[in-house]
């Protein structure tokens, strides 16, 4: 209940003192006897989806500002109500004028550790990375996007461990389907048209160095050849039609296809791979996943 000499609205003109900053309540660092629950250290406790403007260097040298997602989480060990979680933001906060990179990657998880006096810190930016894609035909461009995060996990010994997380979308043309219409077309002279779906490559890829994410673009495009188009015209439809008939792949071929690739590149020490064909012909989906077989690696 509010008494009569207390106030009731915001005063701006109040100023903060020491004193005052150090009269203020502190739950989250109180005493391990205010634990609710099983008193056990926990992985990661953070925040998630907070945004800012970031800078990322491409391969021909200029930079990029995207708007980023971050999630930053350190852990916490038993004994411990809890982490100043605001720390984690104001922290980042003083790299956002930095082009970002592993290096700068692992300098903020350095500081996650000491400035939350923790033993592991965790860090990933989501973004969406546009490239101008020509028209396979006409004289066309448009901006293909591509969905990007960048993980770093630095644990109790100081080691880092980098991933990058990929999305690619493509046309996958059924060769089952293909065989069928030829047939029904050569057998009894009867329009059949093959199905072909959209279709998503997720890719997860452990780092030994870092990788300009227009090199995982190249890769995955040359390992699947039929990357979705942005601007059309009817040339270059009819060049599409051509390109699903020329490059066939039920979902297995696809994660073969894509492990062929990225197995390639020595900067890539492990990988996962999960493709997803949206049926056009079923109601449901087809999936194939493969790791590459690290000894304790992805799974």
């Amino acid at each position: 209940m509010i008494t009569s000499n207390v106030k009731k609205f915001y005063d701006p003109t109040f100023t903060v003192t020491e004193d005052y900053k150090k009269s203020l309540p502190d739950l989250q660092n109180g005493p391990s006897s205010s634990i609710e629950g099983a008193n056990v250290p926990i992985q990661q406790v953070g925040i998630s989806d907070f945004r800012l403007p970031l800078q990322y260097p491409t391969r021909s040298g200029e930079t990029l500002t995207l708007e980023t997602s971050v999630d930053g989480y350190v852990s916490l060990d038993a004994d411990k109500k809890g982490i100043n979680m605001s720390r984690l933001m104001r922290s980042f906060y003083n790299f956002k004028d930095e082009l970002i990179h592993q290096d700068v990657l692992e300098y903020i998880l350095k500081l996650y550790k000491k400035e939350l006096d923790s033993k592991e810190s965790y860090v990933k930016l989501s973004f969406n990375f546009p490239l101008l894609k020509d028209s396979l035909r006409s004289d066309l461009q448009g901006y293909q996007y591509y969905h990007v995060e960048l993980e770093g996990h630095m644990d109790e010994t100081g080691q880092m461990r980098r991933f990058m997380h990929f999305e690619f979308i493509y046309s996958s043309a059924c060769p089952c389907s293909f065989e069928l219409a030829e047939h029904a077309r050569e057998q009894r002279e009867v329009v059949a048209i093959p199905h072909s779906q959209r279709s998503v490559a997720h890719v997860t890829a452990e780092l030994n160095e870092p990788i300009y994410i227009e090199d995982m673009v190249d890769h995955l495009r040359n390992a699947l050849q039929t990357e979705t188009q942005v601007m059309v015209k009817r040339e270059d439809e009819q060049a599409f039609a051509e390109l699903n008939g020329a490059y066939q792949k039920f979902v297995e071929d696809a994660a073969r296809l894509v492990y062929e690739e990225l197995n390639k590149d020595d900067r890539i020490k492990d990988f996962l791979i999960r493709c997803n064909h949206m049926e056009s012909l079923h109601s449901h989906d087809a999936i194939s996943r493969i790791c590459k077989g690290v000894p304790g690696g992805l799974r």
